[in-house]
């Protein structure tokens, strides 16, 4: 069932965020909980994480009201666009189909700028992102796997 959810980039507060937002709406993350860079599995031309951002959260998702749920990133020194409060939330959409994600993207993209095209991920996923010709931040993230 397609989703909509919100999604949130910070420079190194992710867990302590997160872990405050669990706190507030007295809820538990979505498994596997906190997934950190250090966790990705290194494959080939793969720029190398630097050791002092091994520790910081790749991904969490967190449930808050009404099944919306909000995820978030610690965007690393090494992989960073400026980060400045105001550009650092996305609304994340999750189609149900990769035909519907393409559709949306190209709709979204147009006039705007394309900061990952989408494109099969290692967590299995079709990805990726922009940002609209209004400075809106919209990333995708489709399950359905390539037929």
């Amino acid at each position: 069932m397609s989703k909509v959810s919100t999604y949130l980039n910070f420079l190194r507060d992710t867990e302590k965020a997160f872990n405050f937002y669990k706190e507030i709406f007295a809820t538990e993350l979505t498994e596997p909980g906190f997934m950190r860079y250090g966790d990705i599995p290194v494959h080939e031309g793969m720029i190398p994480i630097p050791e002092d951002e091994k520790n910081l959260i790749m991904h969490v998702e967190l449930p808050i009201l009404g099944g919306h749920v909000i995820m978030g990133t610690d965007v690393p020194k090494s992989m960073q666009s400026q980060i400045t409060m105001g550009n650092n939330v996305y609304i994340m959409l999750q189609p149900d189909t990769r035909k519907e994600t393409r559709k949306l993207f190209d709709a979204l993209s147009e006039g705007g700028i394309i900061r990952e095209e989408l494109q099969d991920m290692f967590w299995g996923d079709y990805y990726g992102s922009c940002t609209d010709k209004f400075g809106v931040h919209w990333m995708f993230d489709c399950t359905e796997k390539a037929s």
